[in-house]
């Protein structure tokens, strides 16, 4: 039989993972600062925290952006655009409290929080997305209140209107969807054309260990150039399987049984396709097919 203190810990890992990828934007790092948690509340006394759910917040915040700050560092040296990992989430309807939440996982609102420092990261998310009060979310920064709201303010500033309102039906993300793999597939990108906005972006992360662009592509002509021609004439051959990626609907795309690829997307409150986002870093895929993710 569990231990009572790990069977809690247990019942706030959805919780702690949920704050760490989207601290980190790394599922891996995630799981490593919730196990470092883990580590550090199994060597406590239960008895002396009087309040456990708290404790646990504020030692993975803080294990959290140690690591953010560390993964910064490391990343003036990445090779191209970087992305943040993608995750597999599960595919059922949930309510609408939690679907506001999943939307928080999505890839444009995470690459928006790389404006921030992780001290902002951290006490944005613990406060907007996670509903922490400023007193909480204070104590797990080591700071005052002032100084928290203070930051906290920085940081919606530095956001503006990137932050998720909204959740497109997922019958326009399919319809979306189909259009951008037809255009891959044939080589014919009238249909996408129409469904895109002017200013489109394609980001591409290979990580220096798969083919990728080094820039990303900004504008419609640029996109659809890449897709009709260079993409067309080397994934016309493979497989794609839908999957819900970060949240939202995206795709698989597999070489025979290797999977090469992940195609994900964020689109305007019109419906419009505004960004899309290829991933071909086999380290941050060889995880995606395994097994659907539920974080909080």
């Amino acid at each position: 039989m569990d231990r009572p203190e790990t069977v809690l810990f247990e019942s706030r890992r959805a919780f702690l993972t949920g704050l760490a990828y989207r601290i980190l934007g790394s599922l891996a790092q995630a799981e490593d600062a919730v196990q470092d948690t883990y580590l550090k509340w199994t060597a406590l006394d239960p008895a002396t925290i009087s309040n456990p759910a708290a404790w646990l917040t504020t030692a993975c915040t803080r294990r959290c952006v140690d690591m953010l700050r560390a993964a910064h560092r490391s990343r003036v040296d990445y090779v191209g655009a970087w992305l943040p990992e993608p995750i597999q989430t599960m595919t059922n309807d949930t309510p609408e409290a939690a679907a506001e939440l999943s939307s928080t996982l999505s890839l444009a609102f995470m690459l928006v929080l790389e404006r921030l420092s992780p001290k902002e990261r951290a006490a944005y998310l613990l406060r907007e997305v996670f509903d922490q009060s400023f007193q909480d979310v204070a104590a797990a920064l080591e700071m005052s209140e002032s100084a928290c709201r203070k930051l906290v303010s920085r940081a919606r500033s530095r956001i503006g209107l990137a932050r998720p309102g909204f959740s497109m039906p997922k019958a326009r993300q399919d319809e979306l969807l189909s259009a951008f793999q037809d255009a891959v597939s044939t080589g014919k990108t009238d249909r996408l054309a129409s469904l895109m906005r002017e200013d489109i972006e394609l980001r591409t992360d290979g990580g220096g260990k798969a083919l990728a662009l080094i820039d990303p592509l900004i504008g419609r002509a640029e996109v659809l150039g890449f897709l009709g021609e260079t993409l067309h004439s080397s994934w016309s051959g493979y497989d794609w399987r839908r999957a819900e990626i970060n949240g939202a609907r995206g795709a698989l795309v597999f070489d025979g049984s290797r999977l090469i690829a992940s195609v994900s997307f964020a689109c305007d409150e019109l419906g419009r396709l505004s960004a899309l986002y290829i991933m071909r870093n086999p380290h941050k895929l060889s995880r995606l097919g395994e097994v659907e993710r539920v974080l909080q």
